[in-house]
């Protein structure tokens, strides 16, 4: 299914803010129309965040594996305000993206700055497509990476995704050399979405409170429904 991001957006805003949270929380309400987004993968997304704080790094890996062929298709799950943000906000020559996913950003990056990408799984044909961009797999709550190594540090639309907030976010700061920035969806929190998500910002200063008072210069904004976030690193 290709949606682009703006128009996902609108949907997940009918869904969390007119659906009432009886219903929005209800398993065999949402079960229809998650069954009808994923077919044979639903049960995964209907059981992932109940299951998610015991699986192994495999088991959690395999999950994305699996619904890599359901998922709903697009080049990016960044909007249009925030790639704006993004680029205008980049600092080189080094930059590493965090959560690279189809590759689109880190290609974007790529035509003005020496770019090095990583995902928890890298998709097939991404670094052939890409000879310009060193790719690597790698967990973002421990980076292959010395301290300091990327004048920029990229990551969008991932920390929603990961287990261990604070040690995912110690460790895009730890990587940085001069700026960081994350994109992350402003989103309520709800048992059943249509993402494999763990992590819920549904206002700026929910994600100010989890990212802390450590950075300098920090901009945190709304992204036409997305939370734009950058600071400098001190």
């Amino acid at each position: 299914m290709k949606l682009s991001r703006d128009i996902s957006l609108k949907i997940h805003w009918v869904f969390d803010q007119l659906i009432p949270p009886i219903l929005r929380d209800s398993r065999w309400f949402m079960g229809f129309f998650i069954r009808m987004a994923f077919r044979h993968r639903a049960p995964i997304y209907m059981d992932f965040k109940d299951k998610a704080h015991t699986m192994s790094l495999e088991e959690f890996t395999e999950c994305y594996r699996l619904t890599s062929e359901v998922a709903f298709e697009r080049e990016t799950d960044l909007n249009h305000a925030s790639i704006e943000k993004i680029m205008a906000s980049v600092v080189g020559p080094n930059v590493l993206e965090v959560g690279c996913g189809a590759g689109f950003l880190c290609r974007k990056l790529s035509e003005k700055y020496t770019v090095s990408a990583s995902d928890l799984v890298v998709q097939p044909g991404l670094r052939e497509a890409n000879p310009q961009i060193t790719f690597y797999e790698a967990d973002i709550e421990a980076l292959p990476f010395a301290d300091n190594s990327y004048d920029t540090v990229v990551c969008t639309h991932t920390l929603e995704h990961v287990r261990f907030l604070q040690i995912a976010i110690s460790e895009l700061r730890r990587v940085t050399k001069k700026r960081l920035i994350i994109v992350v969806p402003r989103q309520r929190p709800y048992k059943y979405t249509f993402d494999l998500h763990l992590n819920f910002f549904p206002y700026l200063n929910s994600f100010l409170l989890k990212m802390g008072n450590k950075g300098k210069n920090i901009v945190c904004e709304d992204a036409d429904g997305d939370i734009f976030y950058c600071e400098d690193i001190g």
